[in-house]
């Protein structure tokens, strides 16, 4: 178990994998306006990527922020020397197709060389609601 905050309220905070979460608990508890992920797509399986996108999409109201390495075609990346443990694809593309009412808003570019906000390369996007 990671360590929660102390300032997020407890119903805020939902410790487990993202293949066990029951979205629709969570929407009885809070409404979100934006759902963000950052760095977990990549790393789930493909066979589970449509039920993950569904999570995703019937969680927000309003917006999702997908922040993960891109490629236009999908492709597997040895992982800390493992295989098939992660993926590079296009997530916010595949969501589009899946959700006609998704639509892109923005979208950008994180560079490792960036001095001042220093992270891996990876495009984000955010996808809106209609």
């Amino acid at each position: 178990m990671g360590m929660r905050p102390e300032h997020l309220p407890e119903k805020n905070v939902f410790e487990m994998s993202i293949l066990d979460f029951d979205p629709i608990s969570f929407l009885k508890k809070v409404g979100v306006d934006l759902v963000l992920s950052k760095g977990v797509l990549i790393h789930i399986d493909p066979d589970m990527l449509q039920n993950v996108y569904d999570k995703l999409y019937s969680c927000t109201k309003k917006y999702l922020f997908v922040a993960e390495y891109y490629s236009p075609k999908p492709v597997s990346i040895i992982y800390r020397g493992h295989e098939n443990k992660l993926f590079k694809r296009d997530f916010a593309g595949e969501l589009m197709d899946q959700f006609p009412d998704l639509s892109l808003r923005d979208y950008g570019f994180v560079y490792h060389r960036d001095l001042l906000f220093p992270q891996d390369d990876i495009n984000w996007f955010l996808l809106e609601k209609m």
